[in-house]
């Protein structure tokens, strides 16, 4: 049991590492002897919980990055309330939540949806599967709305559920090349815009 405790948490330290690698410097070019390197860990340690860089970037995907969108985009989705509001209020208290280090480097899955969403099926797999449970959570919510009578019943709950998904990882990416916040800002008020139109 010793054993199985002390294996789980060197993976965390692994996993926790490698993410901060991918994220700032990108998959492809970080090496397992820069993962090492960053853990203090041997090849063979290394080996011994992975058998690849591959094998660790989609451990990475399914509980770093779906973590982080779960936390951030998913669970705020589901508390009680005016759907509307909350609708509005989970995409912009994330996007004002982050510190400059998240801004200047983007969105970890938009990243890893760039960089290798077309590299192997697997991550294709993974990475769609964190969106369309983002999709489910808003679509679920733009449903219960219609319900409350504050969202508009004939709008395809599908297609915003997309849209929002699309201009909030489109926003993230956006930012990098920007030195302020300016287009966030800008980002904030044609999102506002965009949900009134929604109102019932």
């Amino acid at each position: 049991m010793q054993q199985e405790i002390k294996s789980a948490l060197t993976k965390q330290h692994i996993v926790h590492e490698a993410f901060k690698l991918f994220y700032e410097n990108g998959f492809k070019a970080t090496s397992v002897n820069d993962v090492m390197k960053a853990t203090k860990m041997t090849k063979g340690a290394f080996y011994h919980h992975y058998k690849s860089k591959q094998q660790l970037g989609l451990e990475v995907i399914e509980l770093k990055i779906q973590e982080r969108v779960y936390a951030g985009m998913i669970a705020p989705l589901t508390k009680p309330g005016n759907a509307l509001k909350i609708l509005e209020n989970t995409f912009v208290d994330r996007i004002k939540s982050f510190p400059l280090y998240d801004k200047k480097n983007g969105c970890p899955m938009n990243n890893f949806i760039n960089e290798i969403g077309n590299y192997e099926v697997s991550y294709q797999l993974a990475l769609k599967n964190i969106i369309e449970k983002w999709k489910l959570a808003l679509v679920t919510l733009i449903e219960k709305g219609k319900k409350q009578g504050k969202i508009k019943t004939e709008i395809h709950s599908e297609g915003v559920a997309v849209y929002l998904i699309s201009a909030f990882e489109g926003i993230r990416g956006i930012r990098k090349i920007y030195k302020d916040d300016v287009v966030l800002d800008q980002y904030i008020s044609g999102l506002s815009l965009y949900i009134n139109q929604l109102k019932a």
